[in-house]
């Protein structure tokens, strides 16, 4: 198809359609320009024929069989070869898909962009699907044409680099502007407020070729496993710091943490001596992360015991012979105390410190 011969007596009539193979492309381009009169050309209810002549758009035919006739068909004589006696037109046709074309995939990589709550630069990856809509037929095939875009691959191609070039600049400008952590943005948190953005930004990149993209689905931004493991030990050591009351306090943490694990190491070492070693390894790991934990509680002095009342600076009665506070009066009789001084046996006159000399027994003075 696309070829006719010339026979005696003019020009064998040609049918001009999109082969069934090529349904599914959004452009599809007539490999033969040189189109005979009275051609037959059929186009779907899908699509819109366009005719083209030296880069300039000429006419089309919608939905339908048209017989291609300059008599009845004004711009076809725009087309005419004069060099074949009239029986010839020459144009560029383009059969443009009008519905919506779905479920094209699209992915890859988006380049590094650094964690705003870590710093970290991790590589992200972006994949999932669009749908897309011809609403200017003749300002995509111009458009094409200037990118040599003109087949449908081709033009899937250059797409879905607009679609990863878009994506690309507004990830990087939503995650910081508006310090999205990167773990979030790959659990999928933010995926509409993305979707969103990507669509206003992918139109502003085609609507100049007459496309308009309608939809986007699947998507999902993503990283590396090595990279997630590298975030969320991050995060999690980020924790420890502020559970532990900054860096000193986690550093402490660690320290411990390492205790624990030698004395795990030191239970599992053990083999057959049962569970005595094992225990002994976890006790011993315990007491020195509890050590590393609790430094001030080594530091503190031993708390010292309350003196009993007894022991306290007290005087004697005179009276009662009870030991009482220093006062004027005793706490138990009342009886006027005497002012503190040494007392002396009446008999021996040696120093008395109690309720009887020392010396000769006598009872000591009031």
């Amino acid at each position: 198809m696309g070829i006719f011969d010339f026979v005696k007596g003019g020009v064998k009539e040609l049918a001009i359609a999109r082969p069934d193979a090529y349904k599914d492309h959004i452009v599809y381009k007539h490999p033969d320009k040189t189109i005979p009169m009275k051609a037959q050309l059929t186009v779907e209810p899908d699509e819109i024929c366009l005719f083209f002549r030296d880069g300039e758009f000429v006419g089309q035919f919608t939905a339908g069989r048209h017989t291609l006739d300059s008599g009845n068909i004004p711009f076809l004589g725009r087309l005419i070869d004069k060099f074949t006696g009239g029986d010839v037109f020459i144009a560029e046709v383009y059969f443009v898909t009008t519905r919506e074309i779905t479920d094209n995939k699209f992915g890859g990589r988006i380049g590094k962009v650094r964690d705003p709550q870590s710093g970290l630069a991790v590589e992200i990856m972006v994949h999932g699907t669009f749908s897309v809509k011809v609403i200017d037929p003749p300002k995509l095939v111009i458009g094409l044409v200037g990118l040599q875009r003109t087949d449908g691959n081709a033009f899937l191609s250059w797409f879905k680099e607009q679609i990863l070039k878009t994506i690309r600049d507004d990830i990087a400008e939503l995650i910081v502007k508006k310090k999205w952590p990167l773990l979030d943005v790959t659990s999928g948190a933010y995926t509409e407020e993305i979707e969103q953005e990507v669509v206003a930004g992918v139109r502003t990149h085609v609507e100049p070729y007459g496309l308009e993209v309608i939809r986007m689905g699947n998507f999902h931004v993503g990283m590396s496993d090595a990279d997630e493991a590298r975030l969320t030990k991050f995060y999690e050591n980020a924790a420890y710091i502020n559970m532990t009351g900054g860096m000193q306090g986690y550093q402490q943490f660690a320290q411990a943490n390492m205790m624990m694990n030698a004395g795990e190491g030191m239970a599992k070492g053990g083999g057959g001596s049962g569970g005595g070693l094992e225990g002994a390894g976890l006790g011993l790991g315990f007491a020195m992360a509890n050590q590393m934990m609790n430094p001030q509680a080594q530091n503190q002095p031993a708390p010292q015991p309350n003196t009993p009342p007894s022991q306290m600076n007290t005087v004697q009665c005179g009276k009662c012979n009870a030991q009482v506070a220093p006062g004027k009066f005793c706490s138990e009789c009342g009886a006027p105390l005497q002012a503190a001084g040494p007392k002396f046996c009446s008999n021996c006159g040696k120093p008395v410190s109690g309720k009887f000399c020392g010396e000769c027994g006598t009872p000591a003075p009031a």
